[in-house]
């Protein structure tokens, strides 16, 4: 049984349409699974409609970037965290009206990053971006705009040569804050449209995580206790980029605490890899009761 409850699709930093992800998930025989892009729901009523008709349980999903607070840790310095909605009402106004204030943020954010960007780029005597550069990097995206589209655009233009340096040699540089969507404010926007929250990738090395504050994952999960634990009802427990010492960790915590246990493979379809990582069946059975 393949199980896939963490991917994206074009309408954030994914590469493919729901459409083709649910043909690609068709091929692979994907039992149940969850499109979850950043900060949007515009893809959740044809995502379920395909996948019912052929044949794949689907939940509605989401992922929602949370700025954090530990006061012991980073001394009021705001850290990010992803969290993942699921099983949410898709029509419900008050998630809908956030997110699109939250995607509005996000032009906003990127005019910033723009300027930013042109500091660095005169500094070492690159063609500076323009207005126009703006508006062909906003006509590039199907959904929400965020770095990774600012990123595309450079490799356009060949200042750089992918991603992964877009991001090395100016994106993390240049970043501007994301729009402050606190935990207790997450948490109750997507109960209040009848779904659940998970923890996404707690240890992920990435850095979206409890990483930021600690490596250590009993200092984690004792966050999670103090801070965190109040407002979830579940945690990601299988990721790609999960060792298994991590993945037994938080196995072992969500039984504890009677939480649900989550598992994806966080597809951007830069390589395509859905479903291929390992969730239990028994994943599953959390949300066909």
């Amino acid at each position: 049984m393949i199980i896939d409850l963490h991917m994206h699709s074009k309408k954030s930093d994914g590469v493919l349409s729901a459409k083709k992800i649910i043909e690609l998930a068709k091929i692979k025989n994907v039992y149940m699974m969850s499109i979850t892009d950043h900060d949007s729901i515009s893809c959740q009523k044809e995502a379920s409609s395909l996948a019912q008709k052929n044949g794949i349980n689907y939940i509605s999903g989401v992922e929602l970037n949370v700025t954090f607070i530990d006061d012991r840790y980073n001394r009021k310095k705001p850290i990010f965290l992803d969290f993942l909605g699921y099983c949410f009402d898709v029509e419900n106004s008050r998630l809908v009206n956030k997110l699109k204030k939250m995607a509005q943020y996000r032009q906003k954010r990127a005019l910033k990053i723009l300027i930013k960007l042109n500091t660095e780029f005169k500094k070492n005597q690159i063609q500076e971006l323009t207005m126009e550069d703006l508006a062909n990097i906003k006509s590039s995206v199907d959904g929400v705009l965020g770095r990774p589209h600012i990123a595309d655009y450079l490799v356009k233009k060949e200042i750089v040569k992918d991603r992964k340096e877009a991001f090395e040699k100016y994106l993390v540089k240049c970043d501007v804050p994301k729009y402050p969507l606190y935990l207790k404010d997450a948490a109750k926007l997507v109960r209040n449209a009848g779904g659940k929250i998970i923890l996404a990738h707690p240890n992920d090395s990435y850095g979206t995580s409890l990483i930021k504050l600690t490596t250590v994952l009993d200092e984690q999960t004792k966050i999670i206790n103090e801070s965190i634990l109040q407002f979830i009802d579940g945690i990601e427990c299988w990721h790609p980029r999960n060792n298994k010492k991590t993945t037994q960790h938080y196995v072992k915590y969500a039984k504890e605490h009677g939480l649900i246990m989550t598992g994806g493979s966080d597809c951007h379809q830069k390589p395509i890899r859905i479903g291929t990582v390992h969730v239990p069946s028994y994943v599953a059975s959390q949300f066909l009761k």
